[in-house]
């Protein structure tokens, strides 16, 4: 399952109301484990109870072999929840005889809430653990997403009453995000770009940047990022990206590598409950009109064959940046004629709902793509935020930062 509708899966239902943080722990790991898609078949949640050092069973469900509700995990025999703390998630043979005799040979789990301090030790709260019949890297990244949400969700719950309405603050955050945004147009060798942004609140976790790489003037980059969630937690996680693929990119690295580097930058800097999805793609005086880039998790950007008529998805080639340090991102690449088309967008544009709920999604996109091929990046990115303002409603709440840039090569 993609992992952004994992996050948009798990986020609807961890937004109802509930009277406790373990209910919602478990209504969310019962409707994970009911959702087919996410191949997960079962699953416990673990508390920790930092007085007797040890995770008590406090929920579990689905295709697993039933254990004592009073049953305990001790933390000197486990070192490995100690490497939960570090990575988030880990996938571990089961060392506990009693479990094994069960069957549970092989597990999956992820560190959940707050990290609490016992024997100078960093341990998680809580500890959601997985069935599956496929223990491997996809699911390690689906849970990585699940135990994401989920802290964000706890976080939300218990800060809900200290929040206040910084609006000075606020207003100085907008000023700073607009004034790191580039241009909206560029002219590079044989291409054109144009990108514009809109906000859902006053400032936004969306952003796009054009950056020129070394001084020979050979590659520019081309940025499109979305960091998780709204305002201004996510327009400061925005900026701080934007920043830090700029400052890389002076180091002229590799795209691999500097994928790599920003991602554990992110998982350094920002809190547990925070990741940013990001395309980065450069263009350069190539004649074949080789364009390589890498997408950690962001929504896959449509190139047009505009010869052809036919639409290609740059799917992700790696993870969403910061939930896990030690991700590893590919390079892909596809090749630029005259008159082909790159569209990058971030979700708010296929997200953005009418009165009765229903998504703009990527095929409705791809048609309004296709009806204005001959058209410039700037008509394009226009014609494509007209299309979707006339499809959803003002106050669904379904509405997001909306961002578009598109390249086009002209020569």
């Amino acid at each position: 399952m993609e992992q952004k509708k994992i996050f948009r899966t798990v986020e609807t239902i961890a937004s109802k109301r509930f009277n406790s943080i373990e209910q919602m722990l478990k209504e969310v790991l019962q409707q994970v484990v009911e959702n087919q898609n996410i191949r997960v078949t079962g699953g416990r949640v673990w508390k920790l109870d930092p007085s007797k050092k040890v995770y008590k069973l406090i929920f579990q469900t689905g295709s697993v072999h039933k254990i004592t509700s009073e049953f305990e995990l001790s933390l000197s025999d486990y070192e490995i929840f100690k490497e939960i703390s570090k990575e988030r998630t880990i996938l571990a043979d089961e060392t506990n005889q009693e479990l094994r005799e069960k069957g549970i040979f092989k597990y999956s789990a992820s560190g959940v809430g707050h990290k609490l301090n016992v024997d100078g030790y960093k341990y998680y709260q809580f500890l959601l653990a997985v069935n599956s019949d496929k223990i491997d890297t996809t699911l390690r990244y689906s849970l990585n997403i699940i135990a994401t949400v989920l802290t964000s969700k706890i976080n939300e719950w218990q800060l809900s009453d200290a929040r206040k309405s910084l609006i000075k603050d606020i207003d100085k955050a907008r000023e700073i995000q607009k004034s790191i945004l580039p241009e909206h147009k560029l002219s590079f060798h044989n291409y054109e770009v144009f990108g514009a942004t809109v906000p859902a609140q006053i400032i936004g976790g969306d952003f796009y940047d054009y950056v020129l790489i070394g001084r020979d003037e050979e590659r520019i980059g081309i940025v499109v990022g979305d960091a998780a969630s709204k305002g201004f937690s996510a327009a400061a996680e925005a900026m701080y990206v934007s920043g830090a693929v700029r400052m890389a990119a002076t180091f002229q690295l590799k795209i691999s590598p500097l994928m790599n580097r920003i991602n554990q930058l992110v998982n350094k800097i920002f809190s547990d409950d925070r990741f940013t999805t990001l395309f980065y793609g450069e263009i350069s005086n190539d004649s074949r009109g080789l364009f390589l880039y890498a997408n950690a998790g962001h929504n896959p950007p449509i190139f047009v064959d505009a010869k052809d008529k036919e639409t290609i998805s740059l799917n992700p080639t790696g993870p969403l940046l910061g939930p896990a340090p030690n991700s590893k991102y590919e390079t892909d690449s596809v090749n630029f004629n005259i008159g082909d088309i790159l569209v990058i967008y971030t979700d708010g544009i296929v997200e953005a709902a009418d009165s009765n709920y229903e998504f703009y999604e990527e095929e409705r996109l791809k048609k309004v793509i296709l009806n204005n091929l001959d058209k410039s990046p700037s008509d394009m990115v226009y014609s494509i935020f007209d299309d979707v303002t006339k499809f959803s409603t003002d106050d669904s709440k379904y509405q997001d930062d909306k961002t578009v840039v598109v390249i086009k090569r002209v020569k």
